[in-house]
């Protein structure tokens, strides 16, 4: 019997903002601890600083990620940009829970008995065309905690670029300013 894998097409056009999502393997909530969370966004705030891509809005959630951001093409395509931000994370996530002989690696383990942080496939990949569009993805993104009953309200979420949207500037990943520099 053949297994069959998702095959995405990415449509990298300079210029354009992306509206990414990718999930944890089978959806499982592997960002409910707060130190990991922390940590993903550390590894975010360091893609963004070395200019991989402008970021314009962003949020972790326990079982998944969204990010708003704009690839420095043509050095950085999203495929490159995921695989140098995911993959570190992972691996070093993966062997700290190797070392704990954390349980939850149970659950992450395939027919294979391989481990996987991420769930298999692109995740959702949308060209943005339309500041409607912009506006509309940025506010869901804001609105995702709130929407999974984690806060009240979008800007009491930590791990999101709510806040600095709000005001707050002591935010652990900064916002690039939208439109051409």
């Amino acid at each position: 019997m053949s297994v069959h894998r998702k095959r995405m097409r990415r449509m990298e056009c300079v210029g354009h903002v992306r509206y990414l999502t990718f999930s944890c393997y089978q959806r499982l909530p592997l960002f409910q601890n707060k130190k990991i969370k922390d940590r993903f966004c550390e590894h975010l705030a360091h893609a963004r600083a070395v200019g991989m891509f402008k970021l314009y809005g962003w949020v972790v959630i326990p079982t998944h990620v969204h990010l708003l951001l704009e690839p420095r093409l043509p050095d950085w395509t999203v495929a490159n940009i995921m695989h140098t931000l995911k993959r570190p994370f992972a691996q070093e996530i993966i062997g700290r829970w190797r070392a704990l002989n954390a349980r939850i690696l149970l659950r992450m383990m395939d027919r294979g008995e391989r481990i996987h942080f991420w769930q298999a496939g692109g995740g959702y990949d949308r060209n943005i065309i339309s500041s409607e569009e912009y506006v509309e993805k940025l506010r869901y993104i804001h609105d995702n905690p709130r929407r999974a009953e984690l806060v009240d309200r979008a800007t009491d979420w930590p791990w999101s670029s709510a806040g600095w949207y709000g005001g707050e500037r002591m935010v652990p990943i900064p916002i690039d300013t939208f439109g051409r520099e």
